[in-house]
């Protein structure tokens, strides 16, 4: 006899901000699941009738982990709008700012946010591999956290010199940035990054970015964990050898339909290669197939959110951010839109960023069982050996000519609207301006979060880590780590806590 459902609320702490997630479980699996984001902030509606640069001050207080991110889309936007292209070093060095926010992120949270649940003692106590995962990731005692803390602390002084300040700085500005470091900086950068490379080497791969550069499907990952014994015990290795064991490369798969709005454009002059102008492509992928990017096929569908109803999903330029009563009346559940590629669910992040842009591993992986918490994670963690030596090189492109210019004048923003869409550190990042009189009359922002954490939409169709979580066996009631996991897996950010909550 079928069970009924029970309830259970659990709290999951270590996730930027305010949401809760409703499980349904019968007979030991999570049978559906609701995505619920607890605040409304606005950010769309300040922006009307201010400034047509104000965006670039006020958009990234949006989020104090990638308020760069929130900078770059805003000030592509007004690129755009301004018909202007920036010069080389202007994007080198918005480039380079916004690699150290991205590497930065995926360290920490790998290690802070996510690996530290595999000290939970109910869960995993009894692996042979426990006393380790304590050593590394106990909460303010771990080995490894407090050196992750203190290494990627070092790195964000790149954007404190490049910038002023992290978070929240504004050294870009429409035609290119403030200014250029003089060679003392640009040394210190140069120093900064070579030490933090050399860590991230011995440390997280266990090997050179060379060498983990020839992994490139599941049999050469399995061969580079027998490899050596720093191969094993590094952080990747530590993980992979982890999640296995927790039947973490079996969970979590979700939509399996991946999106990628493309990422650091490259200057005219550039030793960089990359795909159609930027290093990473943009791109739409159904399992590894992947399809040309169109921004005209975004929409955002707030049948199940508590804003003022619609119609029809709208594209980001026609829809508005009105709030509505706050019930569950027609089955309304969050404060976050359901946004759609297509008015299809999809899941974005670094693990679409690698099948969009056909990384011989991670398409491997995903062809074999599809996505899972293991896949989407280890994306993250080894993300950096991709991004690292191009932002070396941009840096040493800098050195060789700090005196090249670094602005191109930009006169009144005419009245027009235009899209800056980036990948920020959790995934696609999008930021939709109209400018009329040099006011901003319309703005409209969808995050990572948005695109993974979304409630359903009009078809019933759930959010990216609603449908992920579908299916799973929780084996412990009292303790439904695995729901974590996947969760977790997608790097949350709703800016304070996350509860999961079990019906």
């Amino acid at each position: 006899m079928k069970e009924k459902a029970t309830q259970i609320n659990l709290p999951l702490n270590r996730a930027e901000g305010d949401l809760e997630v409703l499980l349904e479980v019968k007979d030991g699996r999570l049978e559906d699941a609701w995505s619920s984001g607890t605040m409304f902030r606005g950010f769309e509606d300040m922006m009307k009738g201010r400034g047509a640069l104000d965006g670039l001050v006020v958009t990234p207080r949006i989020c104090g982990i990638c308020s760069l991110t929130h900078l770059t889309a805003a000030v592509e936007a007004l690129d755009k709008l301004s018909g202007v292209r920036p010069p080389d070093n202007a994007y080198r060095l918005r480039n380079i700012a916004l690699m150290v926010e991205t590497v930065q992120s995926d360290v920490r949270h790998s290690i802070l946010m996510f690996m530290v649940d595999m000290v939970n003692e109910m869960a995993y106590q009894h692996f042979n591999m426990f006393a380790e995962a304590k050593f590394r990731y106990s909460p303010m005692q771990g080995a490894m956290a407090n050196e992750v803390i203190r290494e990627t602390k070092r790195l964000l002084k790149i954007i404190a010199i490049i910038g002023g300040q992290w978070p929240h700085t504004s050294f870009m500005v429409p035609g290119g940035v403030t200014s250029i470091p003089d060679q003392t900086k640009i040394l210190q950068c140069t120093m900064i990054i070579k030490k933090f490379i050399s860590w991230y080497e011995k440390n997280i791969l266990g090997c050179s970015l060379a060498r983990w550069g020839e992994v490139a499907n599941n049999d050469d990952l399995d061969n580079w964990l027998e490899e050596s014994i720093e191969h094993r015990e590094s952080e990747v290795g530590f993980m992979l050898r982890f999640l296995r064991m927790a039947g973490l490369d079996l969970i979590g798969s979700g939509p399996n339909r991946y999106l990628c709005f493309g990422n650091f454009p490259l200057p005219d002059k550039t030793d960089v290669t990359g795909i159609n102008g930027k290093l990473l492509a943009a791109g739409y992928a159904e399992g590894t197939a992947v399809d040309e990017f169109s921004d005209d096929l975004i929409s955002e569908d707030v049948s199940h959110s508590w804003y003022e109803q619609q119609d029809e999903p709208l594209h980001p330029f026609e829809g508005g951010t009105v709030p509505s009563a706050v019930s569950n009346e027609n089955g309304r559940y969050s404060w976050v839109k359901a946004p759609r590629y297509d008015g299809k669910v999809v899941e974005t992040g670094p693990l679409a960023e690698m099948i969009v842009n056909r990384n011989p591993l991670f398409v491997d992986l995903v062809e074999r069982q599809g996505s899972s918490v293991l896949s989407r994670q280890l994306a993250r963690l080894v993300r950096p050996a991709l991004l690292l030596p191009n932002l070396m090189k941009w840096l040493e492109e800098v050195a060789q000519d700090p005196e090249a210019p670094f602005y191109e004048k930009v006169g009144a923003i005419p009245d027009g609207q235009s899209a800056g869409l980036v990948q920020a550190a959790r995934g696609a990042l999008g930021h939709w301006i109209k400018v009329v009189d040099e006011r901003i009359t319309h703005y409209q922002v969808i995050t990572p979060t948005a695109w993974n954490g979304s409630p359903r939409d009009r078809q019933k169709n759930r959010g990216a880590w609603e449908e992920a979580l579908i299916g799973t066996e929780i084996k412990n009631e009292e303790n439904p780590i695995e729901a974590g996991h996947i969760v977790r897996s997608f790097d949350p950010c709703l800016v304070c806590a996350v509860h999961t909550v079990k019906k």
